[in-house]
């Protein structure tokens, strides 16, 4: 199908589509792993759960592997794609620039140091004032908004954000979070250190049913409110001054969506590490199929990256199982040539150089 097909298609044919491709993923991420269950045990399986009588009666194994292991991952799988996706799109249309990443940026390593300075302090004092749970994504939000200020206030000019300012301070962020990560590893100890390589590439190996307790309310509410801010960012693509005339309070915009978008990055650090590119490579293909308008861009991106990210999970389950590979490596490997392509594509765009 091709371009002007896609762009052809209406919104409930879209949402339909990417809604069939994320029920198949889904059954698909429970389906498969170290223990291969066919489709029709795990969908005995769910319709057990949820109180029906199964026409396959299934075993212990079956269940424990669906119900307790595999079903919790692909729940906040599902969340942290979709959250990282619509972050990644919101970004880009608030710094019209469409290289704009939260990882690339360095809100995801800020985000990280942070968590992992908790991690590897708490073992030296203790946290009691607060459980761990709540202090990560606490942690996490607070890295990646003094990052966030720190981008906004070096790549600014006139209320501007140049883009190649922008990648600029980005790269450096990184470059210090990492020199902050690699000393907090060097004085970890044993405990602690054992869990550092899941923060620095990412997995949802640790998702479980108080994991989505935790971070599902924080989540849930950034997928629902920032769909709400989609005719606010369409009137900011045009420029500021021309939102300012169309009603826009452009400054309460951009703080309510930064906010928003620092949030959901820190919540999905604090529950699954460094997961990079899913922000940069969903809105970009969603807009290339269907336009670059955030009342059809912001659902769209959150249900492909949702699809994206439990597909990623799926095949780091698999392809050396029983060991795993952490998801944030697949998605490097996907999102590091795609984003050399965009690089190749607008390198004599003065919207970028």
């Amino acid at each position: 199908m091709s371009k002007i097909a896609f762009k052809s298609l209406s919104r409930r044919t879209i949402a339909a589509l990417l809604l069939a491709a994320l029920a198949a993923t889904a059954l698909l991420a429970l389906s498969c792993g170290s223990l291969d269950i066919p489709l029709s045990r795990t969908w005995a399986i769910l319709w057990q759960a949820l109180g029906g009588t199964p026409a396959v009666t299934p075993d212990t194994a079956e269940n424990i592997a669906i119900l307790q292991l595999r079903l919790p991952r692909l729940i906040l799988g599902l969340m942290i794609g979709g959250a990282l996706a619509q972050a990644g799109a919101t970004m880009q249309a608030v710094f019209r620039n469409p290289l704009a990443d939260p990882g690339l940026i360095g809100v995801s390593s800020g985000a990280a140091l942070a968590a992992i300075t908790v991690i590897v302090l708490g073992t030296h004092f203790a946290w009691d004032f607060i459980p761990l749970r709540w202090l990560l994504p606490l942690a996490s939000f607070i890295g990646g908004a003094i990052v966030t200020l720190m981008v906004v206030r070096l790549a600014s000019v006139d209320g501007v954000a140049r883009p190649s300012t922008l990648l600029l301070a980005g790269l450096a962020i990184n470059a210090v979070a990492g020199a902050g990560i690699g000393f907090l590893t060097q004085i970890a100890d044993a405990s602690a250190l054992r869990s550092l390589s899941f923060w620095m590439f990412g997995s949802l190996g640790k998702a479980g049913w108080s994991e989505i307790l935790a971070g599902a309310p924080l989540l849930l509410a950034v997928l629902i409110w920032l769909p709400r801010e989609a005719r606010s960012l369409n009137a900011l693509l045009l420029g500021e001054a021309e939102a300012q005339h169309l009603g826009v309070d452009v400054e309460q915009l951009k703080r309510r969506v930064l906010f928003l978008m620092v949030l959901a990055v820190g919540v999905s650090v604090a529950l699954a590490g460094i997961i990079g590119f899913v922000g940069l490579i969903v809105p970009h293909l969603i807009r290339l199929a269907f336009g670059p308008d955030h009342r059809l861009l912001l659902p769209a991106s959150a249900l492909l990256g949702a699809v994206l990210l439990s597909l990623a999970d799926t095949a780091a389950r698999t392809v050396l199982a029983p060991a795993e590979l952490p998801v944030g490596i697949l998605t490097a490997l996907i999102g590091g040539p795609f984003f050399l392509a965009l690089l190749m594509r607008y390198r004599r765009s003065s919207e970028v150089l």
